[in-house]
């Protein structure tokens, strides 16, 4: 990534491996009244792996997500982030212990701006109270550059400059994609989690978002949970890949793995040869 004035890189000057972020979920367990979405269900990551949670439509994928990031509580089951039971964490807390995400269903503020749709999401970073933001003492205003300065990095690298003062509501679908995954890493997330980032989105953006994708995971170090039901992009970036069936696993390994399971074929893949 490019560095803003001349100042080190923030997200570039990340070792792979330096920011911890090993997430362990045990034994998941989640009810809708006679619904079972997750049924026993076990999920580990480690640090610096992008892993691929995949299934058909009702598997449990985002029940999953949920339960990790804290808007649902599971009935059963434990998760733990780097060592720590964050199993009944707030959703705001498990974002300040280092947990961003993007939704299925864009959750953006369609009439306001790009860089302010990535600027709200900077508040967790906040040191100061509502008084010395009021006086906009010196303080306040050298803790607003960095902000700034790590949004512009973020803009520079999703390549962004263009939209980055339009509405997102005047942004086609694809780009708005783009725009929360960027106001995600403004939060400077130790464990990214995406729930089909490449929805909607035509060819050539598809194959901007795993570019960016594979620098995060392979310069950076960025440590992610990927759903996503474009076989051919999950089989090509992930280096671990989870299938989920009716709420339980059904197979885990690596995409080669993976994609020769007869259990998975037989569920999910179909012909192996004419899906991938």
């Amino acid at each position: 990534m490019k560095s803003l004035r001349g100042q080190p890189s923030i997200f570039a000057g990340r070792k792979p491996g330096e920011v911890r972020a090993d997430l362990d979920a045990r034994n998941l367990t989640l009810r809708f009244g006679g619904v079972t979405a997750l049924d026993g269900v076990d999920l580990q990551v480690r640090t610096g792996e992008l892993l691929a949670v995949i299934g058909p439509n009702g598997a449990g994928k985002t029940s999953l997500l949920n339960c990790i990031t804290g808007y649902y509580k599971a009935q059963q089951g434990a998760v733990a982030f780097n060592g720590v039971d964050i199993t009944n964490r707030t959703t705001h807390e498990l974002v300040r212990v280092g947990i961003g995400r993007t939704f299925q269903n864009i959750e953006l503020f369609p009439g306001m701006t790009v860089l302010s749709n990535m600027l709200l999401a900077r508040h967790t970073h906040c040191s100061y109270g509502l008084g010395a933001a009021s006086l906009f003492l010196g303080a306040v205003r050298e803790e607003e550059i960095r902000h700034r300065r790590v949004l512009e990095e973020l803009i520079d690298f999703l390549e962004m400059q263009a939209i980055r003062k339009k509405t997102v509501g005047s942004l086609p679908y694809g780009m708005m994609k783009r725009v929360e995954l960027g106001r995600a890493l403004a939060l400077e997330p130790k464990l990214l989690v995406l729930d089909e980032p490449f929805a909607g989105m035509n060819l050539e953006e598809k194959e901007d978002m795993v570019r960016f994708l594979l620098e995060m995971n392979g310069a950076w170090g960025q440590t992610m949970i990927l759903v996503e039901h474009d076989m051919s992009i999950v089989m090509s970036i992930a280096q671990r890949v989870v299938v989920l069936n009716f709420g339980e696993k059904l197979a885990e390994g690596t995409p080669e793995q993976v994609r020769s399971e007869p259990e998975v074929i037989k569920a999910y893949l179909g012909d192996t040869e004419t899906v991938l």
